[in-house]
């Protein structure tokens, strides 16, 4: 089976080398890398055409979303099992090898449209990427494959699974590798792959933590998506907190008073308790200030992600209402 692997790129210069380095390091190498650069205005496309290690072609699209750029990169490919990864990732040197054995043990062919999900861990390289990581990065051992939809970042499909999903959905500028996920599983079973591993660095300042996340959320606005999760999230920050703050600091019986500063406690507890424990499994390699350090941003990192959702869902939803009567692709839910 001839394996493919497909990427999106704008502005990596500063980073690719990081992604080719670790591709030509790989056990098993793709039989060729398909690219497409969605309007670099550095020397990404110069790079990538410098290439020698291993076969790269590189397509340009300037303009082209990350669900555009995957469609015409896959488009332009020969293979019968694709692999996706993103731009900015290190990948594993048996990550090629990995998404193939899994193959190979499900006995997906050419013609078998099914989906297999690689993993990504945090590649922190300080003490705000260490407590970035273990706020919003789940280990591998805490997925539950039957309920795990893969990142791109890390993923493997068939072209015929491509095409029974739909292809990536092209009006979708995020998330679309989500809608991607649950239109492919409709369509062929699910292949779970923890040893297809990817090294993803989180963002390394609150201002673009704030950007993605509030992109993230506009694009599940965009698509429809996880509404019960919004809709709890803005009760809890907007009625549930506000409560107990008042209860705990202004009610006039003391036995409220004491309740309300219980559940604040107790609130504070399941907040934090997930990253915290991942947290204690990740900072090995810092010293005592570095762990202070990541104690004390963990829950800021948490209020900030949960804000740039709830500022940008809304957005999405405004958009998705305002053209869903004209766009029947965004019904993409009751397609078959």
């Amino acid at each position: 089976m001839i394996v493919s692997m497909v990427v999106t790129v704008l502005n990596e210069g500063e980073s690719i080398a990081r992604l080719l380095d670790s591709i030509a390091s790989q056990t098993r190498l793709p039989d060729e890398v398909v690219a497409c650069d969605g309007g670099s205005a550095d020397d990404t496309v110069a790079r990538l055409n410098a290439e020698r290690r291993f076969p790269v072609r590189v397509i340009e699209s300037p303009g082209a979303n990350i669900s555009r750029g995957r469609n015409l990169a896959i488009d332009a490919s020969m293979g019968d099992l694709i692999v996706c990864a993103d731009a900015g990732v290190r990948l594993d040197p048996g990550w090629v090898e990995a998404l193939c054995a899994a193959s190979d043990k499900a006995s997906v062919g050419p013609r078998d449209p099914r989906l297999i999900g690689g993993v990504f861990t945090p590649d922190h390289t300080n003490a705000f990427e260490l407590a970035m990581s273990a706020t919003v990065l789940p280990l591998v051992d805490e997925i539950a494959p039957e309920r795990f939809l893969p990142s791109s970042r890390s993923v493997a499909f068939t072209r015929a699974g491509w095409e029974a999903a739909g292809r990536y959905p092209e009006w979708l500028d995020y998330c679309e590798d989500l809608v991607f996920d649950l239109r492919a599983l409709r369509s062929g079973p699910f292949v779970f792959a923890p040893r297809a591993i990817v090294h993803f660095r989180p963002r390394a300042s609150l201002r673009a933590f704030w950007k993605q996340y509030s992109l993230y959320a506009r694009g599940d606005g965009k698509a429809g998506l996880w509404l019960k999760r919004h809709l709890i999230r803005y009760a809890t920050y907007l009625a549930g907190l506000p409560a107990l703050l008042f209860g705990a600091l202004a009610a006039a019986d003391y036995g409220l008073q004491a309740l309300c500063v219980a559940g604040l406690a107790i609130g504070a507890g399941a907040y934090l308790r997930t990253p915290y424990q991942r947290l204690a499994r990740l900072w090995g390699s810092y010293g005592l200030a570095g762990r202070l350090q990541a104690l004390g941003l963990v829950p800021i990192i948490r209020v900030v992600g949960d804000v740039a959702k709830m500022a940008g869902y809304p957005a999405g939803v405004a958009w998705r209402r305002k053209r869903i009567a004209s766009q029947p692709e965004l019904r993409w839910r009751d397609s078959s």
